[in-house]
């Protein structure tokens, strides 16, 4: 299961040393909606590997706002607490592994 993530666990989850994948959201949001079960199929065959989150950002809009997020969803990606990828949009399970797996 992809992890909670707010304005107050932020700092702890993405520091670490593992890969981190954040899925920006919304309830309102159709492709929000599309992908959920793709981000959620990833974070548990990635458990070992890499912490996957989402943040909703109605809930938390200070994340969104440190990172210019204009569009959802939006996937980050960071390694040793630097961004390090980002797509916007919509993205395929293939594609989702792919970017993975060469940030491992």
């Amino acid at each position: 299961m992809a992890t909670e993530i707010t304005d107050k666990n932020w700092e702890s989850i993405v520091a670490g040393d593992k890969l981190v994948v954040i899925d920006f959201w919304a309830e309102w949001c159709g492709p929000c909606r599309m992908i959920a079960p793709i981000v959620e199929e990833v974070a548990q065959e990635y458990e070992d590997k890499a912490i996957v989150g989402k943040v909703n950002i109605d809930d938390n809009p200070k994340i969104a706002i440190n990172f210019g997020i204009k569009s959802i969803p939006t996937l980050l990606f960071f390694k040793g607490g630097e961004l390090v990828d980002k797509h916007v949009g919509a993205i395929r399970k293939p594609e989702l592994v792919a970017k993975i797996n060469k940030l491992l």
